[in-house]
Order: C-alpha cells, then structure tokens, then sequence
C-alpha cells in the first residue's frame, strides 16, 4: 500500500475585500501519496493555485486560510511557526512557479540565488554549495553550468530560466514539488522539454509533484490522478485513466469537449462552455455550475452538491450523478 505524503482536507481560503468575501478555495480535499503525480485541472479563476499557495502558507495579505486541515506526513502544516515554514519551504517543498522571468531576482547573478538557497537549507559551506548548484544545473540539461553561474536571469532564454528554477527546486532534494503551470510562458518545443525534465526528475528521486495546469494532455502523460476544480470546489476526482475514460461531471465533459482533435474530419468550430464562472462572493448555495449546465434541473437550485465517492476512487460533486442516478453524456438537455 502507498505510503501518503500530503492529506488536505476540507481545505477553505478565502479573500476579504472592500467589496466582500472571495471563497476562492472552499472546502477542498485531496490525498498525495509518496513518488505520485496529481493534477489539478479547471479555468482560470477555480482556485489551482490558490490552493497550491495555501499549501505553503504563501498568500496575498487579504487572503485568509479559514477552515481545514493540511497534513504533510501526519503534520499539520498550519501549525507551524513562521521559523519553521521558513525552512519547510524550500526543503521539503519546492516551487515552480509559472513564470520563470519573474521567479528570479534580475540583479543577482543565477549562482549566487543558487547558493543562498542551498546554503539557507543545507548546513554546508559555500564552495560545497557552489559544486551543488553546478550539478543540478547540469542535470537539468543547461551547458556550460560554470558559466551560466556568472549569468544574470535576463541574459538567459525563458526555458533556460525556467530550467534554473527546476534545478533550484530539486537541489535540496524535497520529497514533495508543486509546479504551477510550470510551462505556460514557453514556446511548445521548450514544454516538451521542460516536462520530459520534470517526468525524469520525478522517476529518479521518487519525488511526489502537484502540477497545476489548463492543458488535458499534459495530465494525461504527467499525472496518476487528476482533481477538476471550479469556483474553488472539487467536482471531479479520480484516476486519470479513469477519468478520461469515463468522466461523470458536465463540466468535465465540457472541457474535455474543447480539446482539439487531430483525428476530427469535419473542420468544426472548438467547442466552448457558454456563460462565464460565477462571483466567488456568492457561490456556496447552489451548484454553482448551474448557469452553465444544460443538465440543471430545480434541485441544483436549492443545494451544493456534496463530493460522493460513486465508484472506488471516483468522486463526483453533482446533483444529478451521486450513484443512485445516473446522467448520461449527451442525453436531451432539461431545460430551455
């Protein structure tokens, strides 16, 4: 049986305002087991990253961790002192952050951020920390890591930057990476590049990612087990062959729905899902994927749906598709 390396659950942040409160992450749960690859998938605006952020305690001053729990090997994260966090962050959690052109400071030389990372992490002196930083420049493919040393971040390519940030991540070998749409600001040569590196970093030091990212086909090649998020909730959970082959939520559907396909015959315009997501300040009394289902009905009016293990491993928060009903994909839509 795997052994689990991060249990968060009925997670809650929220964001006070002038205007209200942003339930930007409202009652999520999830488990990471050790060595596995978990992708979070949804629009921009579901709270992916706000959770990842929450996980290291890292958030905006008007956000607020309100509820929850978040066990990192039994411990809970957010009892934590600030001194403590300092040293998790970095140790046993590492970041990637989506762009790489603003995750380095630009007055600094690559080699000396390098260092003062090793160095705040390690008890090992500055030249043991140098020959660390080559290393881990080298193996994440970057030449002349001597002198990429001596570089600052701006004279370097955004893959380079990004590869700077991975090997940083990895130097203090963590047990646990959250990359967050670690690919984004790259070209797609680079990606492919940049998640062959992570997928071979991943094998060779056991180490558990959580990959937050708006591509589905990234997942299917990087992750074990993916959650769909939106307005800040799970609606979807489960073995990413399995959810692929057998997604269950309308809004899984649709985004599956919008994936260009190379084998599509007929040249037809993409598919999108109508409406926009709601105002977070006002979700939490119904589903809050109603306005944009053509599968409501009167009862997603009147409640959230609960997230409802429907097989073994599978959870699915909808109304219409808790185990005891069953909504089929395409049927004749409910209502006008």
């Amino acid at each position: 049986m795997s052994e689990s390396l991060l249990s968060v659950k009925g997670l809650k942040t929220y964001f006070f305002t002038a205007s209200g409160v942003s339930k930007a992450v409202d009652g999520v749960s999830f488990d990471l087991n050790v060595g596995e690859v978990m992708g979070i998938v949804g629009e921009s605006g579901s709270g992916k990253s706000v959770t990842s952020s929450s996980i290291i305690r890292l958030l905006a001053p008007a956000g607020k961790i309100v509820d929850g729990e978040i066990l990192f090997e039994g411990r809970n994260i957010l009892d934590m002192t600030h001194k403590e966090l300092l040293d998790f962050r970095g140790k046993e959690i590492a970041t990637i952050f989506q762009d790489p052109m603003t995750s380095l400071d630009p007055v600094f030389k690559i080699g000396k951020q390098m260092v003062e990372m090793i160095c705040a992490h390690q008890k090992v002196s500055k030249k043991e920390a140098h020959t660390m930083a080559v290393e881990a420049l080298k193996r994440v493919g970057i030449p002349e890591p001597e002198k990429r040393m001596e570089s600052y971040p701006y004279e370097l390519s955004g893959g380079m930057c990004q590869r700077v940030i991975i090997a940083m991540a990895v130097c203090c070998k963590p047990k646990f990476i959250i990359a967050d749409e670690p690919t984004t600001a790259l070209d797609v040569t680079v990606q492919a590049q940049v998640l062959d590196l992570l997928k071979d970093l991943q094998k060779e030091m056991n180490t558990s990612i959580l990959l937050i990212t708006h591509n589905l086909g990234v997942v299917w090649e990087m992750c074990d087990k993916v959650m769909v998020m939106y307005a800040g909730s799970t609606v979807e959970s489960a073995d990413t062959k399995k959810l692929y082959s057998n997604p269950l939520h309308p809004y899984t559907w649709g985004l599956l729905d919008s994936i260009p396909r190379l084998s599509d015959k007929n040249k037809e315009d993409l598919r999108a899902i109508p409406g926009t997501p709601p105002d977070l300040r006002l979700t939490g009394n119904c589903c809050n994927f109603y306005n944009r289902c053509p599968y409501m009905t009167e009862e997603c009016l009147k409640s959230s749906p609960p997230l409802v293990e429907v097989e073994p491993g599978h959870f699915v928060a909808c109304h219409r598709q808790n185990g005891e009903n069953k909504l089929v994909r395409g049927e004749v839509t409910v209502h006008e």
